[in-house]
């Protein structure tokens, strides 16, 4: 009765005694686990620690070389060019030479810090090991083998970095690094060439000088932007303000900064408003007066023109100056009157007879 029991068409699963499972059922996964590894037979991967093949560190070891060599090359330019080529022709002054010297010196330290941090950066990524570091925490004191352990673990993280077996990563870093320790002291050596008097005088100066050379009484005033001489009568209206410039100043080598420093406010003051400051009573041309745009402050352009009370007013901490006076400090952290230019007329033209009297611009520009 028992084998009637376990007949072929039976749909019971019945139990191997053989191998002590159901017959039917899947044979258990090796291991224990509910299914069996897909790679059974495949290399197992590699364990933290374990370094790349020799062949990839080698080429990873001379692309860090590399980035450390154009370090050095960036820091070594750095250096020279502030020392060798940006004080040439008296220094780094004006816009031109301000901004050829930001571009060569910020980029070349620019340079410089990218290539190191490359380096670096490809150096731990492509060469350095990766082996689990956990940091157990104790007591504070360093007893011996606190230090000990400092120093075996110091000696591994050396090892593990590759900085003993591989000296051309070591001699590279230290001569891309050597540079960049020098270029503070050279900054902090020398933060520029003096002005010396070169602030106090505008190329109003060199040309009236010029134009009376020439038989001349002074040099036209020209319209800022248009370059359009200016004569009396296309300024007569008062209440009128404009910028104007000496003729010729762009012609000149470095133009923007002689520009920056000659930018003059032309203004017509009412004839019955006007107090001439003594001494100074025929600089103007029925009243129509000069006066340096450069506010005596902190060198922001003075440019606008309140006409009911002919005030000039400079944007930037409101220092007030009285157009009708002189140019006087009426409000505001100024401590000096705008300058003043000297004027005339000429065949028609409006004509500067001087340079400015006094340095212009603030007043810590006298020192120079």
């Amino acid at each position: 009765m028992s084998d009637n029991n376990h007949t072929a068409g039976s749909e019971e699963p019945r139990e191997d005694g053989a191998s002590g499972r159901v017959v039917g059922t899947p044979s258990p996964a090796k291991g224990g686990s509910l299914l069996a590894k897909d790679d059974e037979g495949a290399k197992p991967p590699a364990e933290p620690g374990i370094e790349l093949d020799e062949k990839s560190a080698k080429n990873a070891e001379r692309i860090v070389a590399t980035f450390f060599l154009l370090a050095f090359a960036a820091s070594v330019a750095f250096i020279a060019y502030f020392i060798g080529w940006s004080g040439r022709d008296g220094g780094m002054h004006g816009v031109i030479r301000t901004r050829e010297s930001n571009f060569w010196l910020g980029g070349t330290l620019a340079v410089a810090m990218l290539a190191m941090a490359f380096g670096v950066t490809i150096w731990v990524r492509r060469l350095m090991t990766s082996k689990p570091i956990i940091q157990e925490r104790h007591a504070m004191a360093s007893d011996a083998n606190t230090r000990a352990a400092f120093e075996a673990d110091f000696l591994e993280g050396a090892e593990d970095s590759g900085i003993t077996k591989r000296p051309l990563l070591r001699r590279t870093l230290l001569l891309a690094t050597a540079p960049l320790g020098l270029a503070p002291l050279v900054l902090l050596r020398d933060l520029g060439p003096l002005p010396e008097k070169r602030l106090r005088h505008t190329f109003w100066g060199a040309a009236v000088n010029k134009a009376k050379s020439e038989g001349k009484k002074g040099v036209r005033l020209v319209v800022d932007g248009t370059n359009a001489p200016l004569k009396v009568s296309d300024f007569n209206s008062p209440g009128g303000m404009i910028t104007v410039l000496p003729e010729g100043i762009e012609e000149e080598k470095e133009a923007a900064n002689e520009i920056a420093k000659a930018v003059t406010i032309l203004i017509n003051v009412p004839n019955e408003l006007f107090k001439p400051v003594k001494g100074r009573e025929n600089w103007h041309v029925n009243g129509v007066v000069a006066y340096s745009k450069i506010c005596t402050h902190v060198g922001c352009p003075a440019a606008l023109y309140e006409q009911t009370t002919h005030h000039i007013l400079c944007p930037c901490h409101q220092s007030t100056f009285d157009a009708t006076d002189g140019a006087k400090v009426v409000f505001g952290p100024a401590h000096r009157p705008l300058p003043q230019l000297p004027l005339g007329v000429e065949d028609g033209y409006l004509i500067a007879t001087d340079d400015f009297p006094e340095p212009i611009g603030p007043s810590f520009w006298e020192r120079g």
